[in-house]
């Protein structure tokens, strides 16, 4: 089954899952470099209902899909999600605990058919500022080590 679908594909899968009394979450982000935080938010997010969709302003969306607990993802081009909440219609909204529930994009699309937005806590000691300072510390060791032998 693909994952990744257009717009349009979705908001059909999607109305034929809410027939079947399928509760719909949504979540948005960039997750160039998905970490075991990452992994762990999307978890708890899909907890919160039956289906979660991933809406990414990247071109990760191959490695997303691959995830066991993401059902679709949708790339969107847009500065926000706003638009592709309006079309996926979410019974949840969840961003990461940097976001207040009011500020999170789309909550009042959500809240005005009665669902539900969530700010979920991040996972202690992971994020991807460190994960690419860790990473650009390790390539400057390497490269020192790697001049060293020469």
């Amino acid at each position: 089954m693909n994952k990744v679908l257009t717009r349009i594909a979705l908001r059909r899968r999607l109305d034929g899952l809410r027939r079947r009394g399928k509760r719909i979450v949504f979540t948005n982000g960039c997750f160039d470099l998905i970490h075991p935080g990452h992994v762990r938010y999307l978890r708890a997010a899909k907890r919160l209902g039956d289906v979660l969709v991933v809406g990414l302003n990247s071109d990760a969306s191959e490695v997303m899909a691959a995830l066991e607990m993401v059902d679709y993802v949708a790339v969107f081009g847009e500065d926000t999600p706003y638009n592709l909440i309006k079309q996926v219609q979410p019974d949840v909204l969840v961003k990461g605990g940097d976001w207040k529930p009011d500020q999170i994009v789309g909550a009042d699309i959500v809240r005005a058919r009665g669902g539900v937005v969530r700010s979920l806590r991040f996972a202690a000691g992971y994020s991807t500022t460190r994960l690419v300072e860790r990473i650009g510390r390790k390539s400057r060791v390497d490269s020192r080590e790697s001049r060293a032998r020469r």
